[in-house]
């Protein structure tokens, strides 16, 4: 697959300078076409119907197998997932965490991770998003370190695998910013969120956790779709591996669409997102100040003290497509194997026009 025709997949890259993946991804013309043919199975045939119910188990099976391969982790160690804020809440549930608990993570978390910290009932210690300000923060009482393994305010890699090593704590990941964006592993923790609207471009509502040893975490939060068995009492016997996880009822049509976004990707797709995600910050660094980072998201100061939402919804009207980051009066430029040049070019041409 050429650029161009990766380009093509994507309806939305014919007007739009679309640069906004961090938050939501693309959708390509394979994937909707995949689940409308989907949806239109469930009008024809039923949602409840014995045939659609069984198709749809074995999408959830080939998508756990896809999404598991896709990360390098065999599929009994995934749960499916509708975002990475479910994967965390999984997790801190079944830590069974407490006041005299501690939890490490960084001043630049997503509410998506610091929203499930807060309710797990530990401790919260907030460190600066760097390795030995973190490891500094653990103490005896540390039961988790809960970091994101991209931030999503600068693109600053964090190196998850040494934190795990040498504080000897466990570590869960929110990979929000990292699965489908750069080439990472989510081998060496305990729990890796994944976030598949993403950089992944799958439906709204997809996601995974992966869980490296899924018998030593508690089933805090029990779907239909955890046991194997149970009696009338609520007990149960747990499904085999991660499965058990599993909080929600994935649709056909979700499950449909995340399979072929997963199939769609270039073997270059990594690559190529560096590489332009390096050539974003070097174009637009006489502009604007382009905040330190190593991943995908590339993120600017506003000039001369320019409102950030002002230039969001300026930029929007002339075709280009960014974020704010609230609070932070930052601009973030998300940088997917679908861009190219001319997406540059038009960010800075408009960012240039005032």
């Amino acid at each position: 697959m050429t650029v161009e025709e990766a380009r093509a997949l994507f309806p939305v890259l014919e007007r739009l300078a679309y640069l906004n993946a961090g938050s939501v991804g693309p959708l390509a013309l394979p994937v909707v076409e995949a689940m409308r043919a989907a949806e239109e199975l469930c009008l024809l045939e039923g949602r409840g119907s014995m045939s659609t119910f069984e198709r749809t188990l074995e999408e959830r099976g080939r998508t756990r197998a896809a999404v598991a391969a896709f990360v390098g982790v065999e599929p009994e160690l995934v749960s499916l997932t509708a975002s990475t804020t479910d994967g965390c809440n999984i997790v801190l549930a079944g830590l069974d965490l407490g006041p005299e608990d501690e939890v490490v993570t960084t001043d630049s978390e997503h509410f998506g991770l610091l929203g499930p910290l807060h309710a797990s009932g530990a401790r919260v210690v907030v460190a600066a998003p760097d390795a030995e300000a973190i490891l500094a923060a653990v103490t005896p009482r540390t039961r988790l370190i809960a970091v994101s393994h991209v931030l999503w305010t600068t693109g600053a890699l964090l190196p998850i695998a040494e934190l795990r090593s040498r504080s000897g704590v466990p570590v869960l990941v929110d990979g929000a910013q990292s699965v489908g964006a750069v080439s990472a592993s989510v081998r060496g923790v305990e729990f890796y969120t994944v976030s598949a609207q993403k950089w992944l471009c799958g439906p709204d509502g997809t996601g995974a956790l992966v869980v490296a040893d899924p018998e030593r975490l508690r089933v805090a939060r029990p779907s239909y779709l955890a046991q194997a068995s149970y009696e009338p009492d609520g007990s149960f016997v747990p499904r085999p591996g991660a499965a058990r996880f599993d909080p929600n009822w994935l649709a056909l049509p979700l499950l449909a669409g995340l399979l072929e976004a997963l199939e769609l990707r270039p073997e270059w797709a990594y690559q190529r997102a560096a590489e332009l995600s390096a050539l974003f910050r070097e174009r637009l660094a006489p502009l604007v100040e382009v905040l330190p980072g190593d991943g995908t998201l590339v993120a600017f100061r506003p000039r001369d003290g320019e409102d950030a939402g002002a230039v969001v919804r300026r930029l929007a009207e002339e075709g280009v497509i960014i974020r704010e980051l609230p609070g932070r009066n930052l601009l973030r430029a998300s940088v997917g194997w679908w861009t190219n040049e001319d997406d540059l070019e038009r960010l800075v041409a408009a960012l240039e026009r005032r």
